[in-house]
């Protein structure tokens, strides 16, 4: 039987880890099997950088954690060797990250992840990854709104250019005059 102290740590480490699921919009749990001490740590780097929280966890505890946010059917994966990334904010980067890191290292695979408080199979993890980052994607919806803007200042540009108004009003004024005389002309016939 452990002692004392030792289930205190792991009563905290669950806490901790329930606690984070629930402040998180995503996360990905992988086997990271395989993996020397410096892919882990460009990867750990790589995933801080992106504010993704990446750790290493008893099974146990993770599914106790997990029960206790409403996750259990992660709890079907939680085999071998496991390690959770949780992100607070971006539904996408540990995926992307992740799934970029399984492709090139044979051993390392993703086994499962959530998504807003459900759990979500690999298939979805990887159309995730595939996703162009939060950044990428407002920008894309902003130029899509810049396009009509920069037109219509292409267009004034070259009015400007041409002479200004003056040009536009000579324009106007030809096709003002040719206006009456079709009016005229059938009167006439």
């Amino acid at each position: 039987m452990p002692s004392a102290k030792v289930l205190e740590q792991k009563k905290q480490i669950v806490a901790d880890l329930t606690e984070q699921l629930q402040n998180s919009v995503a996360g990905v749990v992988v086997d990271y099997k395989g993996i020397n001490v410096a892919d882990d740590t460009k990867l750990r780097k790589e995933l801080r950088e992106a504010g993704v929280k990446y750790s290493v966890v008893k099974n146990t505890l993770l599914g106790l954690a997990a029960k206790n946010v409403g996750l259990d059917d992660i709890c079907g994966v939680l085999e071998g060797t496991t390690a959770i990334a949780i992100s607070p904010e971006d539904h996408t980067a540990a995926a992307r990250i992740l799934s970029k890191f399984a492709e090139t290292h044979k051993n390392f695979s993703v086994k499962s992840g959530y998504l807003d408080g459900k759990v979500v199979d690999t298939a979805t993890i990887d159309s995730l990854a595939k996703l162009p980052t939060r950044d990428i994607l407002l920008a894309t919806v902003c130029n899509a709104f810049n396009a009509p803007i920069s037109a219509f200042a292409r267009a004034i540009q070259a009015i400007v250019d041409k002479g200004g108004a003056d040009v536009a009003a000579a324009e106007a004024a030809p096709a003002e005059e040719a206006a009456p005389a079709a009016e005229e002309a059938p009167a006439e016939a």
